[in-house]
């Protein structure tokens, strides 16, 4: 015999497991440290002050 199935359950269970997918998704996109933001920021600004003292005068 065939075993009963709650489809509420099922269903449940299944967008349970779609968000934890997305969940992983999304740390692996955002999940960055503030080490890593600052490092960013830094190279940025070097970057920008780089361009800038490479400006000749008008």
């Amino acid at each position: 015999m065939a075993e009963i199935l709650n489809l509420n359950k099922a269903r449940k269970a299944r967008t349970k497991a779609d968000d934890k997918t997305r969940a992983a998704e999304n740390r692996a996109k955002f999940g960055r440290g503030k080490a890593d933001k600052a490092l960013d920021a830094a190279r940025a600004d070097k970057l920008r002050r780089d361009h800038d003292g490479a400006k000749r005068e008008d």
